[in-house]
């Protein structure tokens, strides 16, 4: 349709930088030549490059070219939540492959962030996640029992689990997030299809309802290739960044 027309422009200009058609570091097409090239007006267009000023893989504007500065779409740290969302914004389309899930005992460290005894019950999964078919990011998520048994029967190969928990009633409130870097054990090797040892994008969450009350402990490690964060800061903002040595 051509209101989504932006949309369309958009992914196709994604498209062209993760393939390397337009290489980092190289121009785009000028305004004038994508206008004629979609048959659209400048204001889909100008809508299109914005998107990917804000994904950080063009720099440019006010009368400048748009040239790209990376192949890999970043993501505002602010929204960092559903992989599937994050998935359909940057024109990717979002898959899934449970692993295995289960009713365990979690170990001391992961009771403790669900502030749970060690012996009691969780619920546990294991799913690579996909980006156009081509593994991307493995989850290792713990759930409270009450919150995460649903998911037994649940088909997890279907979406999001946020959107089923939050069809469910589930009260997902906050989330803090910390970063860093992990080498590729056994597993992440085998199922992201890298080299064992290689460096990956680890990001731990810790989901709580609007009570304070945790819900989900998350080990999600990236592909490198495939996933970024950005923070901004401005003089005036109150977000919390701690750096860790």
């Amino acid at each position: 349709m051509r209101e989504h027309l932006h949309r369309t422009v958009a992914a196709e200009l994604r498209r062209r930088i993760r393939c390397g058609t337009i290489a980092v570091g190289h121009p785009l097409p000028s305004e004038a030549d994508l206008c004629q090239e979609f048959a659209a007006s400048r204001g889909p267009v100008r809508q299109a490059l914005a998107a990917l000023r804000d994904e950080g893989l063009i720099g440019g504007g006010q009368g400048k070219r748009a040239v790209v500065l990376d192949a890999v779409p970043t993501q505002p740290f602010e929204s960092f939540l559903s992989f599937t969302t994050r998935a359909e914004i940057t024109g990717h389309v979002p898959g899934q492959r449970l692993q295995e899930i289960a009713l365990r005992r979690p170990d001391p460290a992961v009771a403790a962030a669900l502030q749970v005894e060690p012996g009691t019950l969780v619920v546990q999964l294991l799913r690579l996640r996909l980006l156009d078919g081509h593994p991307a990011m493995l989850e290792r998520m713990t759930y409270t029992e009450s919150v995460g048994r649903p998911l037994l029967d649940a088909d997890l190969d279907a979406g999001s689990i946020y959107a089923l928990l939050t069809e469910r009633g589930v009260d997902l409130a906050s989330a803090r997030h910390t970063f860093d870097a992990v080498t590729a054990d056994t597993t992440d090797a085998a199922l992201l299809e890298v080299d064992e040892g290689a460096p990956l994008l680890r990001e731990r969450r810790l989901t709580t309802d609007s009570q304070g009350v945790p819900i989900e402990w998350s080990d999600d490690r990236y592909r490198p290739d495939v996933a970024t964060v950005t923070v901004t800061n401005t003089r005036s903002s109150r977000t919390a960044m701690l750096r860790q040595p």
